[in-house]
This record gives C-alpha cells, structure tokens and sequence, in this order.
C-alpha cells in the first residue's frame, strides 16, 4: 500500500513537471505590419524580440511573421533609414508599427540643463534617465581613465559585451548571415575604417550604441555604433 501510494506521488510530481515545462517552451506567433509616415509598407525592416536581433524580415507587404517564447516581453523593428521602434507584447498577437516621424526629424530634448549628462544617439542629444535603448557613455574627462594606455582598452574595461579585434569592434557578439557585424565607428562626425589610436587623454567622450540604439545609421548602424568626441574638436 505504502509503495503504491509513493509510486502515484511520484508520478503526479513528474506530470506536474512536464507540465510546465511545456508551458515554458510555448511559442506564440506574433504578427502585424511596418509602414512609413506615408503609410507604405517598409521592406526588410528587421523584427527584434527584447532587444535580440531576428532572421525575420518584413515582405513586399511590409508584413511580418515570427514564433517568439511565450515569456518574450518586447518586440522591436529595426528599419533602414526610419529608425526604430518598439512594443511591449503584453498578450497581444498582432502588433502594427507606424513610423509617423522619420528618423531625421526625431526632436532632440531641448530640457537637458548643463548639471545632467546627455546621450548622442543620432537623433540629438537625450536625457540619459529618459534613454529606453541600450547605450553606455564613458566620459574621457573623469581623471580616472588617465591610467589606460589606449582607447581599445578604455571600452574593452569599461562597456560589457564588446570584443576588439584588428580595430574593429564587436557590440554583444552582433552578426548576420555571413559572420560578425562590426560596429560603426565615428570620431568627431567622421566615418572610420577602425578603431583610432587615439591617446586616452585626448577623448572628451565615448558613446557605445547597442542595438536598436544606433538604428539612426541605417545599415551601417547595424552591429552597433561607437561615437568620440575629441577634446581637441571641441575646444
């Protein structure tokens, strides 16, 4: 009697684990449309789901579809040339992006007074507390950086998730089809081909812009962005 009671506790503790563990694997598939501020449907904007990149892409339609977990919370739209945007999932299965305001008429939050710091995301400048997207700011005038030898290590030290090899830098192991991404890199308003040898003392800051954050750069932004400021440009 003992053994058989233990053999049914036993077995009701296995069906309530698998149980919910099903419920944890669930998919639920989430669909909807991407237009622009014309309402034209945008082609091949990139479907994020909590700020991770997707194989998903909207069609001619500027439609999407895509299978996330039932625990995803976020799903996002990367564009080419519209910016981005995102959506709390919340239980809904149908989710429709319109891009009233294109990228390049983003206002800047003009409220910034000179006590509070500031993100550089492309847009203008933003209020670091008011920023929702992925960015780390390293001030290059805190004596503190004034121990590293170069820039390289300023960013491999101080910003998590970036790998540098051969002057390019790697944003939270960012790729596509064909391999790595490597982030965009600006100094001063300029386009780079790789990582400056910039001495340490010479950067006034450093902007690293994950994710949907550099979206603002179109294709180029898409592993990511890293912006500096010289302290001999804005002198």
């Amino acid at each position: 009697m003992k053994v058989k009671l233990i053999f049914l506790i036993l077995l009701s503790t296995l069906c309530i684990n698998s149980i919910t563990a099903q419920k944890s694997n669930k998919k639920i598939t989430l669909t909807g449309t991407v237009l622009n501020a014309d309402k034209e449907p945008i082609v091949n904007a990139i479907v994020m789901i909590d700020d991770q990149k997707t194989n998903s892409v909207t069609d001619s339609k500027g439609n999407y579809k895509i299978k996330v977990n039932a625990t995803a919370s976020k799903i996002g739209i990367f564009t080419f040339g519209h910016g981005t945007a995102e959506e709390v999932i919340n239980g809904r299965t149908q989710i429709n992006f319109n891009f009233g305001i294109t990228a390049s008429h983003q206002p800047k939050d003009s409220t910034i007074s000179s006590g509070q710091q500031g993100i550089n995301t492309g847009y203008g400048m933003i209020k670091k507390k008011n920023l929702t997207t992925d960015v780390n700011k390293i001030d290059g005038t805190n004596k503190k950086y004034a121990s590293y030898a170069t820039i390289t290590d300023m960013i491999q030290r101080e910003v998590s998730g970036c790998r540098i090899s051969g002057g390019s830098v790697i944003i939270q192991e960012s790729a596509d089809l064909f391999g790595s991404v490597p982030a965009l890199i600006v100094v001063d308003g300029v386009y780079m081909d790789a990582l400056p040898d910039i001495p340490p003392t010479s950067v006034k800051s450093i902007e690293v812009l994950k994710g949907t954050s550099a979206a603002i750069y179109g294709s180029r932004g898409y592993g990511g962005a890293i912006l500096i400021k010289t302290k001999i440009q804005n002198q």
